[in-house]
């Protein structure tokens, strides 16, 4: 979910459900250790619950990195063993550490050294041809074993590292969810999480019969909405949820503080263009909010131009 998961997004999504796990972007160790950490690590106090996701491979800067997580207020920090894209296959980071489970062990064992907050993992359940149970089986096992980890977050797709791009990798290469519940009944001590191809609450359901947890990325991306009754459907929260025009005001008032810190509304609106996705008038809504021709127009008109756009004029007036 790089540069789509910032903190403008989980802000927004935060709006929507409040007990949801939020995680972020992936951040590279190179990128927090000799770039701006600040504007790196900086989140608002209501993303909580929120995890930092690392990338990289060398035990004592993801440790440092770990530190940092913790000393900027984050719950958990993750480590990404699943990204398939070339860039971070150059860096020796992502999915291609699947193939050395004692180097990601070690990796994880230097990060639970250094911090009090969890520790946990994100993977696949294999790369390139290597289509058997046995491997991923085998990966955890390792992993477990030389970390103490306990919390792996399973995306249910092998990972293909050559031939395929980041976006082929999310659709092309079979979902086999069988392999994690597999997983839940070989290490039932473990908190096993799902990921891939999940979308409605009737997926989940069905999920959570099976293993610990559900990940869901890009279909809440694209509707965040449907995130609107998690908080009571399965975290024991039944507080009134926000209204979408609720949700989009907040965004609005949002958009408006953090340009007087010099950020275009058009770097935050892109993250809510679902917020009204299957919704009459959505189409027209999302153009309006879309069109960068109107980026110099403060967001509270923008805001007005969509709503009559989209035929809703009585509920902005």
């Amino acid at each position: 979910m790089i540069a789509w998961t910032d903190r403008h997004c989980r802000f927004f999504h935060r709006l929507i459900t409040r007990r949801t796990r939020l995680y972020t972007e992936m951040l590279t160790t190179g990128a927090l250790l000799h770039g701006d950490v600040p504007r790196h690590l900086d989140f608002d106090a209501v993303e909580h619950p929120v995890a930092l996701q690392l990338g990289g491979s060398e035990p004592a800067d993801l440790a440092r990195c770990a530190r940092l997580a913790q000393q900027w207020g984050y719950d958990e920090v993750n480590l990404n063993c699943g990204c398939p894209s070339e860039r971070v296959q150059r860096g020796a980071f992502g999915a291609c550490l699947m193939a050395e489970p004692h180097l990601v062990g070690d990796c994880l064992a230097a990060m639970r050294d250094a911090v009090d907050i969890p520790v946990t993992i994100k993977h696949r359940i294999g790369i390139d041809r290597i289509e058997s149970y046995d491997f991923v089986r085998d990966f955890v096992g390792t992993v477990a074993a030389r970390s103490g980890v306990q919390v792996f977050i399973v995306h249910a797709r092998n990972a293909w590292l050559q031939g395929l791009s980041p976006k082929e990798n999310r659709d092309i290469p079979p979902l086999r969810h069988a392999f994690v519940h597999r997983l839940k009944q070989d290490f039932p001590a473990l908190t096993l999480v799902v990921n891939g191809g999940l979308a409605t609450a009737a997926q989940i359901d069905d999920q959570l019969r099976q293993v610990d947890g559900v990940m869901v990325g890009r279909a809440a991306y694209h509707d965040p909405w449907a995130m609107s009754d998690w908080d009571a459907r399965w975290l024991g929260d039944h507080a009134q949820p926000r209204e979408r025009l609720q949700v989009e005001q907040t965004m609005v008032d949002y958009m408006q503080r953090q340009g007087e810190h010099g950020v275009p509304w058009p770097h935050i609106a892109r993250h809510m263009l679902g917020l009204w996705h299957g919704q009459p008038g959505a189409r027209h809504w999302r153009r309006v909010w879309s069109d960068h021709r109107l980026a110099q127009h403060a967001p509270t008109a923008v805001h007005a131009l969509a709503h009559r756009s989209a035929g809703r004029q009585e509920e902005v007036a």
